[in-house]
Formats: structure tokens, sequence, C-alpha cells
């Protein structure tokens, strides 16, 4: 379950910032104990958030426990980046946390030989999301990391197309 946590947030394998001198924060290490601490507390929910975010670090900690409380409800990123047909969430905060791992795939697509079929493939996976609005969100976002080549994808197109009538109004 970690490590399915750090594939869906690889920003926080290791997390420190001096300035804040944390006494528990994100790294490979503390993921060790995060993960000792989940076999030992995870039929004691009233334990578990306070023992992962003494593992972690407040935030990280929270993250976690709750990416482990909706675990069964994510769909299958990998499956999304590679084009397979699956279903968003009907959750708003699921739908925000697929959102936002996507974003992260995108960016980290920018690495590959050919970043526009994942890229591609995730925008077609905007007109997926219940609420639109997740859908422009999640590629604003890409936009934001990626820049105007995200414009040159053909899905980028097609999503415009379907999300134009809550983008564009009229001043008559």
């Amino acid at each position: 379950r970690v490590i399915a946590f750090l594939r869906f947030r690889p920003d926080l394998l290791f997390d420190f910032d001096p300035a804040h001198n944390p006494v528990a924060f994100p790294s490979p290490r503390s993921w060790e104990f995060a993960h000792r601490a989940l076999e030992k507390f995870s039929e004691r929910a009233d334990l578990l958030t306070g023992a992962l975010q003494a593992c972690v670090g407040p935030a990280a900690g929270v993250e976690l426990n709750a990416f482990i409380s909706n675990l069964d409800q994510m769909p299958d990123l990998e499956a999304i980046v590679n084009g397979d047909d699956i279903d968003a969430p009907k959750e708003i905060d699921l739908q925000y946390a697929v959102a936002s791992a996507l974003v992260g795939h995108a960016i980290r697509a920018k690495k590959l030989a050919d970043p526009a079929i994942v890229q591609g493939n995730i925008l077609s996976y905007a007109n997926k999301f219940p609420q639109r609005e997740m859908g422009v969100m999640m590629v604003s976002d890409m936009h934001r990391a990626i820049g105007e080549d995200l414009f040159a994808l053909p899905e980028f197109a097609n999503w415009a197309d379907k999300i134009a009538d809550i983008m564009i109004f009229d001043h008559a």
C-alpha cells in the first residue's frame, strides 16, 4: 500500500525542508516505518493516523491514511495512462486525487521518447469526469506544467470541443 501511494504521489518519497525543522518528514527510511505502522495498526483506525503522522510527518501521514481508506475505489492509473477505457470515480475527493495523480503522470511523461501518447490518453480521460470542471482543472494544471505543446495534441482539440459550453460564454 505504501508503494501504491508513492506511485500516486512520487513527490513525497523525500520531502525535507530544513527551514521548518520537522520532527518527522517523508524519506525512504520513514516510509519503511510507515509500512511497519500500517502492518501493526491497520485494525486500529483510532491509532493509525497518528502513527503514520509520527513516521512521515503530519501532511504525508494524513494523505497516506486517506489514500489507503479509498484505495479500493481508485481507478487503475496505469490503465488510464495506457489508454484503457476506465470510468472516473463519482466521489469528488477521488476525482481530485485521480486528476492530481494524472497531472503527475503527464509531467513525468515528458522524459519518455513519445510523451504525446501518455499525455493524449490523459487528455482523453479528462472528458470522463462527472464534474467537468475537474477535467478543466486537470488540463489547466497540465498546461502550466507542460506548456504550449499540450495544445498541439489532437486529444486537446477533442477535449476543448466537449467543454466549450462551460468555458465560453456570450456577453450579449
